[in-house]
């Protein structure tokens, strides 16, 4: 018990350590937040006060030109006259004149009724010209003897702008009603890059001016039917949808509004100010994002509770070293008296060992004797295995073909039925011609090669492997240059190879989600180099070097037995060619068969 006391209280120790450690770093995280918060919230302020000042300065600039504008003789003359078409000529020019001057977005003439008859857009495409507006507030606030002034998206140009409409007198009448309408994207451009987003909201709470363009015709809480109705009456804004930001969470903590919005890459607190502009009847906002602020705090949390922590802890550490001090000694002690113990079995064990190498010794001569006859009998296990592996894929299409057969001659549809019975007579053809070629790893070399022709031996691969590629449900792509040189190689046996490698790459893509093989032909200097690629796994780099072993499979267990691919090998260095494998960037591996190109430029008629 005594021995235990000294390690209870270093735990006791470190758990005091790190309880102080905790609420030192929460306390000084929760006081550097306020901080952190309070200054967002005046920074706010100050860009909230910036807007407020740069659209209240925008509109003030063009609210006097519109009563002035409409004095004028011509456009006075206009409204008194408005089916006149000189006077609506020189009106057009005028205003023309008058928008580029002055740089409002559009400046235009409607009558008592709100049809537009003059324009400074006049000669183009998007022409205010014969336009009705008399929705718009701003024509019967004007028409009423005021300034009217209306933020809207246009009806036909379809960009936004705030709109200024003055009464244009004649003989102390009402004759028409002048607007001025001007842009406001160049301020809107200033708000953005920085780390807040401004918003400007109308009447109705909808956002129409935002540092944010994903923001834009959002509420931030949800319209009453009276609004909706409203907006949809004046079309304030054209047939666009007005929507509602996704607002998460809202709060208040020491007097901040705090508002967290949902997004594309999750949810953002903001400290929210706002600021009225009673003369326009817009609403400023300013969002400002706490992820700074809380930045900061958790730095400095984390700053002081390391701080602490290190402090309490290096006691504890210095503490510790003295016990372990005590507790070395005690196991030199302890290593000395177990070092002879060990000496001294040890000494026992070997030997025993002496003993048992002698009775191996003898039991080697006999396993030698036993290896030469395994050896017999693993040369007669190759050549069954290897003919039951290549007659396997024939026979499953022989076996399909047979079926669709007899389905079809139910149906007395004989020479489609007659098709099928010939292929599988070619089948029965490839499988005796692979009895007759195929060879063990022993085999000897030399059979007679031919000039073959690629494109007919990877048709009739792709016709043998179509089932099982079906099956694995794998979409091959087949690319052949337009003239395929004819190959040094043996027909039946290339077709075997391909036949092999396109199975081995549906077996590799089969659990893929994305399953594409892709069988293309090159020409590389004086060879064709046919290249397979499939889109699975790959080989592991340390089996690169073994794939073409005898035996060999990646495959699991009784999924095959590895002797496709030596098999191959060896078919292809026959034909004086290389077969070889090597893992693609994006992802599988890709098996290149490089081959000799023939000189002649006829194929013979030369079966294998």
């Amino acid at each position: 018990m005594q021995e235990k006391t000294p390690r209870s209280w270093v735990w006791v120790a470190a758990a005091l350590a790190g309880v102080l450690s905790v609420l030192s770093g929460w306390a000084v995280w929760q006081r550097t937040l306020t901080q952190g918060l309070e200054e967002t919230a005046r920074r706010g302020d100050n860009v909230l006060q910036l807007a407020a000042t740069a659209l209240s300065g925008q509109l003030d600039r063009f609210e006097r030109l519109p009563p002035l504008i409409a004095e004028s003789e011509v456009i006075r003359a206009l409204a008194n006259a408005p089916r006149d078409p000189q006077l609506a000529e020189r009106a057009n020019l005028y205003l023309e004149r008058i928008q580029g001057l002055l740089g409002a977005s559009d400046v235009y003439l409607m009558d008592t009724d709100g049809l537009t008859i003059a324009a400074s857009n006049h000669g183009t495409d998007t022409s205010f010209i014969g336009g009705d507006f008399s929705f718009r507030p701003y024509f019967y606030e004007a028409m009423r003897g005021t300034l009217g002034r209306y933020y809207a998206l246009g009806t036909t140009s379809g960009k936004r702008g705030y709109y200024f409409g003055a009464p244009v007198l004649s003989l102390g009448a009402i004759a028409g009603v002048l607007v001025f309408k001007i842009d406001l994207d160049a301020i809107e451009e200033t708000w953005r890059g920085g780390d807040y987003a401004v918003l400007v909201t109308d009447p109705d709470g909808v956002v129409f001016l935002s540092s944010r363009s994903d923001w834009l015709f959002q509420t931030l809480y949800p319209l009453p039917p009276a609004a909706k109705a409203r907006i949809q009456a004046t079309r304030r804004y054209a047939d666009g949808k007005v929507g509602n930001l996704d607002i998460v969470t809202e709060s208040e903590a020491d007097g901040l509004h705090l508002m967290s919005l949902g997004g594309a890459q999750g949810p953002r607190e903001y400290v929210q100010r706002d600021l009225e502009m009673p003369s326009a009847g817009w609403s400023v906002h300013v969002l400002i994002d706490t992820h700074l602020a809380r930045r900061a705090a958790l730095t400095a949390a984390v700053v002081v509770m390391l701080s602490v922590g290190l402090m309490a802890l290096l006691g504890v550490v210095l503490w510790q070293r003295r016990l372990r001090l005590d507790e070395r000694l005690q196991m030199q002690q302890a290593a000395r008296a177990d070092l002879e113990r060990r000496v001294e079995e040890r000494t026992h064990e070997l030997a025993g060992l002496n003993h048992q190498l002698e009775a191996e010794i003898a039991e080697r001569r006999q396993a030698q004797a036993d290896l030469i006859q395994a050896g017999k009998l693993a040369a007669l296990g190759q050549m069954s295995a290897a003919l039951s592996h290549e007659f396997n894929q024939p026979l499953a299409a022989a076996r399909t073909y047979a079926d669709n057969a007899g389905v079809l001659m139910d149906r007395g549809r004989l020479t489609e039925a007659r098709s099928n019975i010939d292929r599988i007579m070619a089948l029965i053809d490839r499988m005796t011609a692979i009895s007759r070629h195929l060879r063990s790893f022993a085999r000897t070399p030399g059979q007679k090669l031919s000039a073959v022709r690629v494109s007919d031996v990877i048709e009739a691969a792709v016709e043998i492997a179509a089932l099982r590629l079906r099956a694995a449900n794998v979409e091959l792509q087949i690319d052949l240059p337009p003239d395929v040189p004819l190959v040094v190689a043996g027909p039946v046996r290339l077709q075997q190879v391909l036949v092999n490698i396109l199975t081995n790459a549906a077996d590799a893509v089969e659990d893929q989600d994305h399953r594409h093989v892709v069988l293309r032909a090159v020409v590389d200097g004086q060879d064709l180099v046919i290249g397979i690629t499939d889109t699975g796994p790959g080989v592991p780099e340390s089996l690169v070097s073994r794939i073409f072993d005898p035996f060999f499979s990646t495959k699991g267990v009784g999924k095959g037995l590895g002797l496709g691919l030596s098999i191959s090998y060896n078919i292809i260095k026959d034909f004086g060619g290389d077969l070889t494998v090597k893992n693609v960037a994006q992802g599988g591996a890709e098996f290149c068969i490089r081959l000799r190109i023939h000189a002649a430029q006829i194929m013979p008629e030369a079966a294998e």
